[in-house]
This record gives structure tokens, C-alpha cells and sequence, in this order.
């Protein structure tokens, strides 16, 4: 369980999560990162206002990659077969391996 500690906005407080704290870090700096943008814009100075416009911002990218997949997914049927083919390939050669060093 990863802890992050927040200092953002003008405010600050800790979180937890089921992720690495490497991670979480990542994270936080993404969101800092889209935070200052919004703030150099000069527009806005509220940060609720700011931490608003950062969540659709973060909300607007996820749909936007959603979609891409899903149209990449339809545009190949054949993928999902690919994938679990992987898949089966791939456990069968770990079980292979295993079997080998045991």
C-alpha cells in the first residue's frame, strides 16, 4: 500500500493507495504538472476552480484514449483471439521453464 503526501493548491493532506509510492508520486506530478499549466494560463486563480478545469482536463485525455482503443479494438476483431493466444502461449512457456529449474 503506497502513501502519498499532497501539497497542492494550498492545501495539504496524506493519501493512501493500493499502488507504489513511485507510482502515486508519478502521479501527483502529472496532475501538478496540468495544475500549472492551468494556472499560468492566468486565467483562473480558484483553486477549486483550477483542481475543476485539471479534472476534466484528466477526464477529456481518458476518453480520448477510450475511445482510440475501443475504434483500434473494432477496427481488429482478430486482436482479442491475438491477445488470449498470447496469453496461452505465454503460461505455457513459463509452466515450461518452471518445470525445467524444479
Amino acid at each position: 500500500m503506497g502513501k502519498l503526501q499532497i501539497k497542492i493548491l494550498g492545501t495539504a493532506f496524506s493519501a493512501q493507495a493500493n499502488e507504489d509510492d513511485e507510482y502515486l508520486q508519478k502521479l501527483l506530478n502529472y496532475y501538478r504538472e496540468i495544475t500549472d499549466t492551468i494556472k499560468k494560463s492566468g486565467k483562473l486563480s480558484d483553486p477549486l476552480k483550477i483542481s475543476i478545469l485539471a479534472g476534466i482536463s484528466l477526464v477529456d485525455e481518458l476518453y480520448k484514449e477510450k475511445q482510440l482503443n475501443a475504434r483500434l479494438n473494432s477496427e481488429n476483431p482478430q486482436k482479442e483471439k491475438n491477445d488470449s493466444e498470447v496469453m496461452r502461449l505465454t503460461e505455457e512457456m513459463i509452466n515450461k521453464i518452471t518445470e525445467a529449474v524444479e
